[in-house]
């Protein structure tokens, strides 16, 4: 799969100088609309010294590989307005490692100009700055350019050409779903944070389980009940330099203990997140969570509905989103993933909701960053699969006869075979239930419908014309 090329375009380099920091800004969608330089803050972090560290730890991460350490191409973090906070976001080059700083309003006393989301200059010499910065003095910041900036800039624009890998966006979709499912496993206070963190394996590459023991976490080599899998310790690294912040440490997780893991530094007044892939060879993008809310053929429909009523909240609410739109919780759902791949929305652990942000990245193409659920599509197109009960279908492929499971998500492929599901459905499962929900909700010529349609099918009924069922 071939990189697009990320444009960055900034007024002027970023600058911490006097104790001011000005963050450049690219181009991003706002709610005023889009804006080559959209300004969104001004005002006090009033904790300036664990801000400028949790800054410099997502820059940190946006030029870290984690899997096979080599220089990389420098991407700048993402930052969104939400009114009574900034969210700041990168993903490691190797495609593992998610990090977002949200600095919540206790540690912002300023005015907001605008909610959006734009890339942030972070450049060498500022990161060598945010470095320098000490203490718990208030710290004055403006995100986006301010008068003074404009007019000391002299036509100094900065631009950045740089890689953008597919599997950045399918990363960014792929996190959302998955911490969806996770539940809070530990937390740890301030000291007990810091004692377990130092006290983890020095060896990048070690793996290991966390397991709660009383208001501890132990380290332990095997999986255990209630454990939390940590691929590659080497991957949390960025949290070192904030552990003198420390508050609390927030550990989520599968509750199987196996899988991806989510840890949450709790600083003052913010909070730092790392999301961690289920090994450190393997990226987000791969992990194939949203390809069953994908595959319903109303989802881009609904995903246009939903996405009309988002204004960069800071937290989506469901049910107020259901009610506003006409559809069933679970078409919402499938909705945000659907705008979750192209960037539109994430999840945020510690408030257990979706929030709204506008990935400046071209969003065009999310079929093709889907490649397993292009291809369940063709085989359904092509007439190659055949329900055979209410659970169970069969797909002809040149490999031969393929048995699937629906509701389990099982089949006879040696895809599955290898994974177990474990990087979500095959291309025949998804084919399978793809033909399963047309044939549900469009009856053949020989079958009548329900006696009394439900809320449910009619608003199915209206979304989605009639077809024959494709066999």
């Amino acid at each position: 799969m071939t990189n697009a090329v990320q444009a960055y375009s900034y007024a002027g380099p970023s600058t911490l100088s006097e104790g001011h920091l000005g963050l450049s800004t690219s181009g991003g969608r706002t709610a005023t609309g889009f804006l080559d330089h959209p300004r969104f803050f001004s005002g006090l972090l009033t904790q300036a010294a664990p801000a400028a560290a949790g800054l410099l730890a997502v820059a940190d991460v946006a030029l870290a590989r984690y899997h096979r350490p080599q220089p990389g191409f420098t991407r700048d973090p993402v930052v969104t307005c939400g009114g009574d906070r900034l969210r700041f976001e990168s993903f490691s080059a190797c495609g593992g490692v998610y990090s977002r700083l949200d600095v919540l309003g206790p540690a912002l006393d300023g005015e907001v100009f605008d909610r959006g989301t734009t890339n942030v200059d972070v450049n060498n010499p500022l990161r060598e700055a945010l470095a320098r910065v000490g203490g718990r003095d208030p710290l004055h910041v403006g995100v986006g350019p301010d008068e003074l900036t404009v007019t000391t800039l002299d036509g100094a624009v900065v631009e950045k050409k740089v890689p953008l890998p597919a599997r950045w966006l399918r990363g960014f979709a792929e996190v959302q779903v998955i911490a969806a499912g996770f539940d809070l496993r530990a937390e740890l206070p301030g000291p007990q944070a810091v004692r377990f963190l130092r006290g983890l394996p020095k060896r990048a590459a070690a793996e290991v389980w966390a397991i709660p023991a009383g208001r501890e976490l132990r380290v332990s080599d095997r999986q255990a009940p209630g454990g939390v899998h940590l691929a590659g310790v080497g991957r949390l690294a960025t949290m070192t330099p904030l552990l003198r912040f420390a508050k609390a440490l927030r550990v989520y997780g599968p509750a199987d203990g196996s899988g991806s893991s989510a840890w949450e530094l709790e600083l003052p007044g913010m909070r730092y997140t790392l999301a961690l892939s289920p090994q450190a060879w393997r990226g987000f993008s791969g992990e194939g969570a949203v390809l069953d809310d994908l595959s319903g053929d109303e989802v881009a429909d609904d995903a246009d509905l939903v996405g009309v009523l988002l204004n960069f909240e800071p937290t989506l609410e469901l049910g107020l989103l259901a009610e506003r739109s006409g559809l069933s919780p679970e078409r919402v759902r499938a909705a945000l993933t659907q705008l979750g791949t192209a960037g539109r929305v994430g999840y945020d652990l510690a408030e257990a909701a979706h929030f709204h942000r506008e990935l400046p990245y071209d969003r065009d193409h999310v079929a093709a960053l889907n490649p397993r659920l292009t291809s369940a599509r063709a085989l359904v197109a092509a007439g190659t699969v055949r329900l055979i009960g209410p659970d169970s279908a069969e797909v002809t492929t040149d490999g031969g006869v393929r048995s699937v499971g629906l509701e389990a998500g099982s089949c006879t492929c040696p895809w599955w075979y290898d994974h177990r599901g474990s990087r979500g459905p095959c291309k025949h499962v998804l084919a399978a239930r793809i033909l399963a929900r047309e044939t549900a909700e469009t009856p053949g010529p020989e079958t009548p419908g329900p006696e009394t349609p439900g809320p449910e099918t009619a608003v199915i009924s209206q979304a989605l014309p009639t077809q024959e069922p494709s066999r």
